[in-house]
């Protein structure tokens, strides 16, 4: 039995003192881990080739609507290079602003006054200079205007639309899309207000409705949204005020000033008063009195 048990251990030692044993050992070692390496790098391109094909399927257009989903956290630029070499020579016209503001934000053109919907805008030096978009949105309408000076029309979220009058030079067509800053148009001139030179008509608005583009210049264009939403909020507010007290008098439809009338006119009644306020009961009372001293006298 001991001879049969070492007849395996001995037959191994005798494999291994042969030259070639260790060298067979080795390549065969090696083999196997170049395999594992292999089937593993296999295995990690083909979960990184998913990865890229799932990442490419939802990010498919997302470049197009990226201009507009972004610009509504975009801050609103003046629509020029460089904002502290420029004036503006016509104001917006506030409907809440004193009168001498609005006399300067008038537009006198063939004997008429207009309203500026917008902000002017030049340079100091009087010289062109491009007209950069405020906000990143789509182009809506390029329009051939000798009047207005031609205009571009840029569109964003929630109704907004930026608005670029007295320019030429158009660098855009309808249906572009433009990012913030990009260089649309070159300033120019307008016969409806020559006074202003070379400059750009900029007007903001929301629904159609034109805003003070001053208000909401280094403002997230959110901000539009909130700001028209919290003026109709106070438009209502106010209304209803004002209606509150027709509807109290038309629900109770009467004065209490007759009432007090009535009551003291009646008490002056049961007292017996007269106009003057005497009693005629006491003045009676008096005489009856005075009858019977002067009896008790004579007696």
């Amino acid at each position: 039995m001991r001879e049969e048990e070492k007849k395996p251990t001995s037959t191994i030692r005798r494999i291994l003192k042969q030259r070639w044993a260790l060298s067979a050992i080795y390549i065969a070692s090696a083999a196997i881990i170049l395999a594992a390496a292999f089937l593993l790098q296999n295995s990690f391109d083909d979960s990184a080739k998913d990865g890229k094909e799932e990442s490419a399927e939802t990010g498919k257009n997302y470049g197009e609507p990226s201009v507009e989903v972004n610009s509504n956290l975009e801050t609103i630029k003046m629509p020029v290079a460089d904002a502290d070499k420029s004036v503006i020579k016509k104001q917006f016209y506030d409907v809440n602003a004193d009168e001498k503001a609005q006399e300067e934000a008038l537009v006198f053109y063939n004997n008429r006054y207009e309203q500026n919907k917008g902000i002017d805008i030049a340079m100091e030096d009087g010289k062109s200079f491009d007209v950069k978009a405020s906000l990143s949105g789509n182009v809506t309408k390029v329009q051939d205007d000798a009047l207005l000076g031609n205009l571009v029309e840029v569109e964003h979220e929630d109704g907004v639309v930026t608005r670029y009058q007295s320019v030429k030079d158009i660098k855009v067509a309808v249906g572009d899309k433009v990012k913030q800053g990009q260089a649309i148009a070159t300033a120019g001139k307008s016969q409806i207000n020559e006074e202003a030179g070379v400059h750009v008509h900029f007007e903001i608005r929301k629904d159609n409705i034109a805003l003070n583009p001053l208000d909401f210049v280094d403002k997230q264009a959110s901000a539009i949204q909130s700001a028209t939403e919290t003026e109709g909020s106070e438009l209502e507010d106010s209304t209803n005020k004002e209606e509150t007290p027709a509807v109290e008098e038309s629900e109770t439809g009467t004065e209490e000033a007759p009432a007090v009338d009535e009551t003291d006119e009646s008490t002056d009644l049961e007292s017996g008063t007269d106009e003057e306020g005497s009693v005629p009961g006491e003045d009676t009372t008096e005489e009856s009195d005075s009858l019977k001293d002067s009896l008790n006298q004579s007696n």
